[in-house]
């Protein structure tokens, strides 16, 4: 597929909240810009390689991403597997076959890497009107932690349909993939994966979705496991009265990375978008990166948005890095905000637990289950509910060991 490359003009400059762009390698300058407005391109080389001082860059171990800043030899670094669905399953897509790329454009090189590498992409077809009432569940299992596989994967829920789509990531491999979304008009979706990689895993995910009138859509990341994992999920509330819930909940130990760069667009009228992500570090060298970008278009009257990321920070040597932006192009929404905090355990929830006979090690688990235990319920999936819930209690353990 011919490579498509864009780069704004001088007119597209806004004077709204702004940030420098990554440079595009034959460029020659580096544009400031909105995250809306970075170029994009199917050529890994129209990025060039990152050196970690680009904006959507700087905050991520670049150095151990290297593996995927070229596209794999081979594909036998994950197997995938239906759990359940497997009926979904449409033909495979090469690229320039409908409905691959009607949506997704790589923003980075990572991105453009896994749609040069999937020669035939997933696609998981959810047909009009269809309402599939069990989860269909993918397992993409890694085949080690020298082994290197790229992926495209389009998830369709066509018109006035609905369903949960679940990615499961286990094992270790260097996996770039690419995930794109799209939601016909009044259908609804829910898409979660799920990170349960072994710590020798290194992940990369661009997720990418539209959203038509009257259609919602459900996005979790949630991330336990894999050395350095990145999953960056794009959103565009594209028709009226469309709907977009970006949900995403983070546990990292020590020598962790665990990152997500959330981008909500919204595009149509009386739009409504919450995202809320939640993490918990614990470990020296935890690490965890959120950066959530909120576009409200000037066709987007009557918007509702709001987007808020919460960190609880368990131990010494563990940080997190949380930056919320906000960019609005017209006065005519019903309300936007965002909002952002990290701390560690409050000593006041700890003394009145501990005033009532709880013990501090009891104390802590309860405090922790609580805040993190929100994302969880969200999934309405109980059999998946209750093995988080145990994950958590391990991660939980081994602190209190």
């Amino acid at each position: 597929m011919t490579a498509q490359t864009t780069t704004p003009t001088a007119s597209q400059h806004s004077s709204a909240h702004v940030d420098p762009a990554a440079q595009v390698a034959d460029a020659g300058f580096v544009p400031v810009q909105t995250r809306s407005e970075r170029p994009h391109s199917f050529e890994p080389a129209d990025f060039g390689t990152p050196s970690g001082r680009e904006v959507n860059w700087k905050h991520t171990p670049v150095a151990k991403l290297a593996p995927l800043f070229e596209v794999a030899g081979s594909a036998d670094g994950v197997t995938y597997a239906f759990g359940s669905g497997e009926k979904y399953l449409s033909a495979f897509l090469a690229a320039g076959t409908a409905p691959r790329g009607e949506v997704f454009l790589a923003e980075d090189i990572t991105g453009a890497v896994a749609w040069q590498g999937a020669t035939e992409a997933l696609h998981i077809r959810i047909p009009r009107e269809e309402e599939v009432s069990e989860p269909i569940f993918i397992t993409i299992d890694g085949q080690g932690a020298e082994k290197r596989a790229d992926a495209h994967i389009v998830i369709e829920a066509l018109e006035h349909s609905s369903a949960t789509v679940v990615l499961q990531h286990t094992g270790a491999a260097q996996y770039a993939q690419n995930v794109e979304i799209i939601v016909r008009d009044g259908a609804k979706l829910t898409v979660i994966t799920l990170q349960q990689w072994q710590d020798e895993a290194v992940h990369t995910a661009a997720h990418q979705a539209r959203v038509g009138a009257d259609a919602t859509l459900k996005h979790f990341v949630i991330s336990f496991g894999g050395g350095v994992v990145r999953v960056n999920p794009s959103v565009e509330l594209a028709g009226a009265g469309s709907e977009g819930y970006l949900y995403g909940l983070s546990y990292a130990d020590a020598g962790q990375h665990l990152e997500s760069q959330v981008y909500l667009h919204h595009k149509g009228p009386h739009t409504k978008g919450d995202v809320l992500y939640k993490g918990a570090l614990q470990g020296d060298g935890a690490h965890s990166v959120w950066i959530g970008d909120v576009l409200i278009g000037a066709d987007a009257t009557g918007t509702d948005s709001y987007e808020a990321n919460r960190n609880l920070v368990l131990t010494e040597g563990a940080r997190a890095d949380s930056i919320p932006n906000l960019e609005i192009e017209t006065g005519d929404i019903l309300g936007a905000g965002h909002a952002s905090a990290t701390g560690r355990f409050d000593d006041e929830q700890l003394f009145y637990l501990q005033a009532r006979g709880i013990s501090e090690e009891e104390a802590r688990r309860l405090v922790v289950l609580g805040f993190l235990t929100d994302i969880v319920q969200r999934l309405q999936i109980p059999a998946l509910e209750a093995e988080l819930l145990a994950a958590i209690e391990t991660e939980i353990a081994e602190v209190n060991a």
